[in-house]
């Protein structure tokens, strides 16, 4: 729990930075743990009760392991009518997981998202932050190569 107090201490102990700490956390574990939220309650004497209550609210946080790499499948219009849920199919056979899983060896969590943002791109995944567009299922498998 060094971690945990070290990001606590960087924000002065402050309970106004909850959010910000929660997020710190998050990003060098890729989740939110349980023991982690159990001593931010201590640490900071917020209910641990209201720390689920933010980490479960905000969509940003994740009570579970996610993987080295999130993908995000878009399935809003623009993508959906030019063949999104054949790439989410292909994806999800390509990982060997269905949407809101994360791969074994934690390499790969598969998100379905109802827009990107990137509609001229479509059908499109984003992977981190790097947009994979014009997409069709035999290129997917060329997508998740790119990553270790």
């Amino acid at each position: 729990m060094k971690q945990v107090d070290r990001i606590i201490a960087s924000y002065h102990n402050d309970k106004s930075a909850l959010v910000q700490i929660l997020l710190q956390v998050q990003k060098e574990n890729r989740w939110l743990p349980g023991e982690a939220l159990q001593r931010i309650s201590q640490k900071l004497d917020i209910p641990l009760s209201q720390i689920y209550h933010i980490a479960t609210f905000y969509k940003a946080f994740s009570l579970t392991p996610k993987g080295k790499h999130t993908a995000c499948v878009c399935l809003g219009t623009a993508c959906h009518v030019r063949g999104a849920p054949k790439i989410l199919d292909k994806a999800e056979q390509v990982l060997g997981i269905k949407a809101g899983g994360t791969t074994k060896d934690m390499l790969f969590t598969l998100e379905k998202v109802n827009c990107l943002g990137c509609c001229a791109l479509g059908p499109v995944i984003v992977v981190d932050e790097e947009a994979h567009g014009n997409l069709v299922p035999s290129k997917v498998e060329e997508v998740f190569k790119k990553y270790d």
